[in-house]
């Protein structure tokens, strides 16, 4: 796709990442499988190559690049790391909530440490009684003269426990206006990181639980105004969330056919590699044909995106199409390499993991599928990413 979605500039970038990946990450993966938890070192080395900045405006010593851009480093990463690609997936949500709904005094504060990598910041809405449901929530924040008093819990928060700074949505009243957003310190009082709990995969990346105890945040680190909130949950999801997490199982894709071609190719059967079994063939065919529709429907809707055009209907099409296409050839490349895709000799198994895992965040298929059928219906209420990109008013929509 070279000469239509990306320029040499994007080459170069994918590049020093597949290098940086194979020589640093890969190494370290067999430890993360086994420890099975977070990998606060090899976090901060990928911040400190500065492509948490990838969005970030370069008089906030960001790069500029714009959200292919971001694509590609999360693919290359992903490609060798699930757990890694979704690690800057996830501080790619927590730079847009400063972005779009920082004041300039928060963005002159944090843009430049998330840039130089020494900070890594994150979203937290989700609730374990509300789930989804993001008007659901329980957790609240009071005013009490020039602070917030927070109390409550978020859970299933993309790397909750190396995040230096939390984007925080909490209730401050009743209704959908009644949601507001803050930045929380990891180090403020009243603060706690719930134990990390195993998971099926992403082993490496922690998406664990916040606590609040009458946790006190001075006003200044409300973002926005009362009653933002909401947006600042939805626009996030919607063009970040969903974008990052398809780059993420762009790159798991690419992942499961390099190394389903690798094994097809070595492993012999009636005297020849498998490889050369039609029925084998075919399964790789369609594997790479899911593979080419699913990479051209990511830097579609992100090219669109980093043009300033309305894509909010491309960009829930590009993480169903991946998200199912990615799952869909890790199952064919388990029955490919039949019983020893079961072991941990081969790394497949990893794959179909951390594939799942993509699933739910930024809403599930089912509800990608729900937006796309209201679009067809002429149901839509605006799109976000053409209120974002053209800077018109962001508020809750009903």
């Amino acid at each position: 796709m070279t000469g239509y979605f990306t320029t040499a500039r994007h080459d170069a970038l994918r590049a020093e990442v597949r290098a940086f990946a194979e020589r640093e990450i890969a190494p370290r993966v067999p430890e993360m499988e086994t420890r099975r938890t977070v990998h606060h070192e090899l976090s901060r080395r990928i911040a400190a190559q500065g492509w948490l900045g990838v969005t970030i405006p370069t008089e906030y010593g960001g790069m500029g690049m714009g959200h292919l851009a971001k694509t590609i480093i999360i693919e290359e990463l992903a490609r060798v790391s699930g757990a890694m690609g979704a690690m800057v997936q996830a501080s790619q949500l927590g730079v847009a909530k400063i972005l779009h709904f920082g004041s300039d005094a928060q963005k002159k504060t944090w843009l430049p440490h998330v840039a130089r990598g020494t900070c890594l910041p994150t979203i937290a809405v989700t609730e374990s009684a509300s789930g989804g449901h993001v008007l659901g929530m329980r957790a609240r924040a009071v005013r009490d003269g020039d602070d917030y008093i927070l109390n409550g819990h978020k859970v299933f928060v993309g790397n909750s426990h190396v995040g230096d700074v939390h984007g925080v949505v909490v209730r401050t009243g009743l209704g959908p206006k009644g949601l507001t957003a803050f930045l929380v310190e990891s180090d403020r009082p009243g603060f706690a990181l719930a134990p990390q709990q195993s998971t099926m995969g992403l082993h490496g990346f922690s998406f664990g639980e916040l606590l609040f105890e009458n946790c006190r945040v001075p006003a200044a680190n409300r973002l926005g105004s009362e009653g933002d909130g909401l947006a600042v949950a939805y626009s996030s999801s919607a063009l970040y969330g969903r974008s990052n997490l398809t780059a993420v199982s762009l790159g798991i894709h690419q992942a499961i056919l390099d190394a389903t071609v690798e094994y097809a190719g070595s492993r012999e059967l009636y005297g020849k590699p498998i490889a050369e079994l039609d029925n084998i063939k075919q399964k790789i065919g369609q594997i790479t044909s899911r593979l080419m529709t699913a990479r051209i429907t990511a830097y579609h809707a992100v090219h669109l995106l980093d043009q300033g055009q309305p894509c909010d209907i491309e960009l829930m099409n590009a993480k169903l199409v991946n998200v199912e296409s990615a799952m869909d050839s890790a199952r064919e490349a388990m029955e490919i390499h039949a019983a020893i895709g079961l072991t941990t000799e081969r790394p497949i198994e990893r794959y179909l993991r951390d594939a799942y895992h993509i699933f739910a965040p930024a809403g599930t298929s089912d509800v990608q599928r729900l937006r796309l059928a209201e679009a067809a219906m002429g149901r839509t209420k605006g799109q976000w990413s053409q209120r974002i990109v053209h800077g018109e008013p962001v508020t809750a929509r009903n």
